[in-house]
């Protein structure tokens, strides 16, 4: 515990340190740098407290009512922990070359200040074990970002985004409120310890709404179909590094705040699993259909991340439904699975924004169809995307698969053994994780593609000194990268590490608990035997590929333009655009997804250049369709109640006079 809280007062230090350096380069020094020591710090903290027996425990009295400063560092805080701090640290690095141009331009001091208290934040909620000081530090947390996407302000796209970003975190602070209201009335106490301790008779009737309030609360920041409209636009507008840490790290609070509530709800029952299996579903399918349509990479990253909150929440699902019939073995093969899966998609996410980052800082714009051709530019960017990318779409040996294997098996396990209606849930949840997997590789073969084969398609990507980041930059790459090459090597380790938080979900849940999942599939086999494989395939086709490069030295090889296809005049309008990548599988779901589409045939034997086009765009049909006219229907009864405003004091002083009187008639209408 005092590693972890000289962590957060070096966060704190540096965020008022960056606070006080104004806009010059000192901000830009003093603000990563002491969020980068602090981080790291936290995170050896973290490390520490995973392995330790008995949970470090910090409480301090707090004048707030109900309130006080209760901290605790078990399993499951100290693994959501790991993110927080990894992609603090890395982020801190990428971000400080990222903005080394602004430098007096921009008020770096105060966008520093405010990384450093999100960093802060979420370190103090996933820690935190009273339910005011959790939603203060959760406000905490929820408000910095706000400020971060703003950099650029001036824009009127950034500006609305972070609207959108603010109403949607206080919309979900509304229900975390009712959530912890009820509990803590059951409870008697607003301390989670109380809160876990509620007899199952007292709470199930109050078990439902609790379970859809702390969804709704928590689902809005993991960014779970249909909550999740922030996302898309909150991340193409914030800075490179602050998306990193969004995607990676911010969403995860939400994933843990549904954990740790489950952990309140007493005895799982199966309606909670079918119910998180298909919100798995739902968000994994949809967020990547509409992704596939997306023309901005960061959009495209953006939608990534709500399909694989689909992949959590699926697993969830699996875990839940399991342990509610009487499998714990497969329960745990399925949460550690989840808690793997936020593992890699934070360190593979943040890598892939940083990715999207030097794209924008090189060229100046993110736009697919406008790219191409910048893997001969920026080669190092270009392959750390494309092997996060096939990582990220959970085929071996990346890291992802190995969490994905667990959720399979544990699925699988779990669905052999169940009552039928059960089983059917079971089995749907495993051929959706196949489904979104598939999904998932169309969608970034398209994006990295796109963007880095081929021929540049405009002279942004072709006259621009593209080139790879600056060394602090790519330092950042590399670290999230060396990192999720370890977390691949190291699954069977990790899958250990990471039982003592699986087991805390299924805390009085099953008095029988295994110490390995189950007798007939030994995970931590499965896994070396899985990674053997996996990697013993990777360094085949390295072997070969350097068998080859050494035949081939010495030899004439003659080289042609990129999908020239023998044609004597190619160009790079013959290529691939985005759309015309993505038309098959748009088109099976253009219904459903709303996509609108601009195509202009060629005409003739001959047609002229530039004649014919063809170009999609898909729309978030949730956003359009429930969020934005609800939006317009809150500002219009707003700007109705303007006409009170008058301006005139003797007119308050009657809406006063008026209030007053309505409210003694109701004391006294209402008095014994």
């Amino acid at each position: 515990m005092p590693l972890y809280l000289t962590a957060l007062f070096v966060l704190l230090a540096s965020a008022l340190a960056a606070l006080a350096s104004g806009r010059g380069r000192a901000a830009n020094l003093l603000g990563p740098l002491g969020c980068l020591l602090g981080c790291l710090l936290g995170l050896f903290a973290a490390a520490t407290a995973l392995f330790s027996p008995a949970p470090p425990i910090l409480r301090l009295p707090w004048s707030v009512p109900y309130g006080a400063v209760s901290l605790t560092i078990d399993p499951l805080s100290a693994l959501f922990l790991l993110p927080v701090f990894i992609l603090g640290a890395a982020a801190a690095l990428y971000g400080r070359g990222y903005l080394a141009g602004l430098a007096g331009k921009r008020h770096l001091g105060g966008h520093w200040f405010f990384f450093c208290l999100m960093v802060l934040g979420m370190a103090l909620t996933v820690c935190a074990t009273n339910a005011v000081f959790f939603l203060v530090s959760w406000e905490i947390m929820s408000l910095a970002p706000f400020f971060l996407i703003c950099l650029h302000h001036e824009e009127d796209r950034v500006r609305a985004a972070a609207r959108t970003y603010l109403f949607a975190a206080h919309l979900g602070t509304a229900f975390l409120m009712a959530f912890f209201l009820i509990l803590g009335h059951l409870a008697g106490s607003m301390e989670f310890s109380a809160m876990a301790r509620v007899a199952p008779d007292v709470l199930r009737p109050f078990a439902p709404a609790l379970f859809f309030l702390a969804l709704a609360g928590f689902g809005v920041k993991a960014g779970i179909v249909p909550l999740h409209v922030w996302l898309p636009e909150a991340h193409p507008a914030a800075p490179s590094h602050v998306s990193a840490f969004m995607s990676g790290a911010l969403i995860k609070a939400g994933v843990y705040g549904v954990l740790r509530s489950l952990t309140f709800l007493g005895p799982l029952a199966p309606w909670m699993g079918q119910t998180l299996l298909a919100i798995g579903i739902l968000t994994g399918v949809l967020g990547l259909l509409a992704g596939i349509g997306q023309g901005e990479l960061k959009r495209f990253l953006a939608f990534s991340s709500i399909e694989n909150m689909g992949i959590v929440f699926l697993g969830l699902g699996l875990g839940v439904l399991a342990a509610a019939t009487g499998h714990p073995g497969p329960a745990l093969l399925a949460f550690s699975g989840l808690l793997f899966h936020v593992i890699n998609h934070a360190l593979l996410k943040g890598l892939l924004f940083f990715g999207a980052g030097s794209v924008l800082h090189a060229v100046g714009h993110g736009f697919m169809e406008r790219l191409g051709g910048l893997s001969k530019r920026m080669p190092f960017t270009a392959t750390a995307c494309v092997l996060a990318g096939a990582a990220i779409s959970g085929l071996p040996p990346g890291n992802a698969f190995f969490g994905e294997l667990l959720i399979y098996v544990g699925g699988g396990m779990a669905a052999m053994d169940m009552p039928l209606t059960d089983a059917v849930w079971a089995w749907t949840g495993v051929a959706g994780l196949a489904f979104i997997g598939g999904l998932s590789v169309i969608g970034f073969t398209r994006a990295m593609g796109i963007v880095f084969s081929g021929e540049p398609r405009t002279t942004d990507a072709a006259d621009a000194q593209a080139h790879d980041p600056a060394p602090l930059m790519r330092a950042a790459m590399w670290l999230l990268g060396l990192l999720a090459l370890g977390a691949a090597l190291a699954a069977p380790f990790l899958f250990t590490a990471m039982l003592p938080a699986a087991r805390l979900l299924l805390a009085g849940q099953s008095t029988a608990l295994p110490v390995l999942p189950s007798a007939t599939v030994n995970p931590e086999a499965l896994l070396t035997a899985a990674a053997i494989i996996a990697f013993g395939a990777a360094v085949l086709a390295l072997v070969l590929a350097y068998a080859r490069s050494r035949l081939l030295a010495g030899r004439s090889v003659r080289s042609h333009g990129t999908w020239d296809c023998g044609y004597i005049l190619p160009a790079p309008r013959m290529q691939y655009t985005a759309s015309s990548y993505a038309e098959p599988m748009t088109v099976l779901f253009r219904r459903l997804l709303g996509e609108k589409r601009l195509f202009t045939p060629p005409e003739g034997l001959f047609p002229a250049t530039g004649s014919s086009r063809f170009a999609s765009e898909t729309p978030d049909r949730v956003k359009d369709g429930f969020f934005t006219p609800l939006f317009s229907a809150v500002l219009t009864a707003c700007d109705a109640l303007k006409r009170f405003q008058q301006g005139n004091l003797n007119l308050y002083i009657l809406y006063l006079l008026a209030t007053l009187v309505i409210l003694l008639a109701i004391a006294l209408g209402f008095a014994p």
